[in-house]
């Protein structure tokens, strides 16, 4: 009796996997990353005005939304404490409330250098806490669907691609930059109430008694024959040991050092992404600017990003479902470096022209690949390292990724 109430307890916990309440999840997160990952598309809107303000070169200027950017990557393991310890929904909320307060205290910036830190380093941090957050809890809530669902929460950074320039254009020129700045607080708020739709999900494992782990039982076994023997353990080296065992979980636990050491896929798939990254955030920052030093006019300017992100909201899903085929199964990364090799080859169009035709054929293109890439990112990973590991993994992964995000820029300016 009791083996069929725990068995249709434990079909009853795992009920809300890609069903139900797991939707409203997804959707969350497809406003979340639109809110988080689209965001920093905008800032290149505002590159121009932030020069003239205070009087800052490219590279002094470009440095704002590479920390920004940076941060928003390379914050994963400050992400993974936060989600191991509060979970999910406390991550995402408190993500909202930082990426708020940072755009507000935006708004009041004297100089590019305070702008560093309230844009950059808060808003970013924010950023990655409701990013970062709200991909690792789609890996509970989905699980025969999971690689539709990551196509699908990837078309929200597409949404933000699109809608940010152009609201920020709009606001730019009827309210300046800090007033927009200012409403940017507000807009970025919402991601606490994504982060109010992302409950617990209590899955049939984890209501399951766990047995002691045999190596902390063999430690207590270990000590009670010392203190049976009268013996006391030498307390500095045992202190020092402990530190350093502490730090090696702590490192495992929220970098996944050992998974990166002894796992060659997850090796060679975190370097070769972080290298790509380096050039991956230049259009969105620079594209804007060049195309109006080359005499296209602003709002066609900004209408450029918004045909980036308009393409990739068509493109993303059908992505998706093409990866979750059983024929990509285990094949996935190879369509993954396909749209990696055509997103680094597209930008040699722009040596070709800068009029504003030759333009929106490489945004064309650039968004075809960069479609490939956003949908698969997450999913490869997930494919390459196990799910329980996966808020570890992912946090390595971010570091990596935050530092050549933070050089590009900065280099190219």
């Amino acid at each position: 009796m009791s083996q069929g109430g725990g068995a249709a307890a434990a079909r009853k916990a795992a009920k809300p996997q890609d069903q139900g309440w797991a939707w409203m999840v997804l959707f969350a997160a497809v406003l979340l990353q639109g809110l988080t990952l689209g965001f920093p598309s905008c800032i290149g809107v505002f590159f121009k005005d932030l020069q003239h303000e205070f009087q800052a070169s490219n590279s002094e200027t470009s440095w704002f939304p590479s920390i920004m950017v940076a941060v928003l990557h390379g914050g994963g393991p400050l992400c993974s404490i936060l989600v191991k310890r509060f979970g999910c929904r406390f991550a995402v909320m408190l993500g909202g409330l930082l990426s708020s307060v940072g755009m507000v205290s935006s708004s009041f910036c004297k100089s590019i250098s305070q702008l560093y830190l309230t844009a950059g380093l808060i808003t970013g941090l924010g950023s990655c806490f409701s990013f970062q957050a709200g991909v690792t809890v789609l890996g509970y809530y989905f699980v025969r669907w999971r690689t539709l669902a990551n196509a699908v929460a990837s078309t929200g950074t597409s949404l933000g691609f699109t809608l940010w320039p152009l609201l920020s254009q709009y606001l730019l020129d009827e309210m300046g930059w800090r007033n927009t700045f200012l409403i940017f607080g507000g807009i970025l708020l919402n991601c606490c109430v994504c982060g109010a739709i992302m409950r617990p999900l209590q899955l049939a494992s984890e209501s399951a008694p766990q047995s002691p782990k045999p190596g902390r039982e063999a430690e207590r076994s270990a000590e009670a024959a010392q203190l049976s023997n009268g013996a006391s353990p030498p307390q500095p080296e045992l202190q020092q040991q402990s530190r350093r065992t502490a730090c090696s979980q702590a490192l495992q636990k929220y970098l996944a050092f050992d998974i990166f050491c002894q796992n060659k896929r997850y090796q060679i798939y975190t370097v070769g992404v972080a290298w790509m990254m380096m050039g991956f955030a230049l259009p969105h920052v620079y594209l804007v600017p060049y195309a109006i030093q080359n005499g296209v006019e602003e709002r066609k300017a900004a209408l450029l990003i918004s045909i980036i992100g308009l393409i990739n909201i068509f493109i993303r899903p059908f992505t998706g479902l093409l990866s979750g085929h059983r024929v990509f199964t285990g094949r996935r990364i190879y369509l993954f470096s396909l749209a990696a090799l055509l997103c680094g080859l597209s930008n040699f169009i722009c040596i070709i022209s800068a009029e504003f035709s030759v333009l929106i054929t490489y945004c064309i293109i650039l968004s075809i690949a960069m479609s490939g890439i956003g949908a698969l990112t997450f999913q490869v990973l997930m494919d390459v390292v196990e799910m329980d590991r996966f808020s570890s993994a992912l946090g390595l992964f971010t570091i990596l990724e935050s530092i050549t995000f933070l050089i590009g820029p900065p280099l190219t300016g």
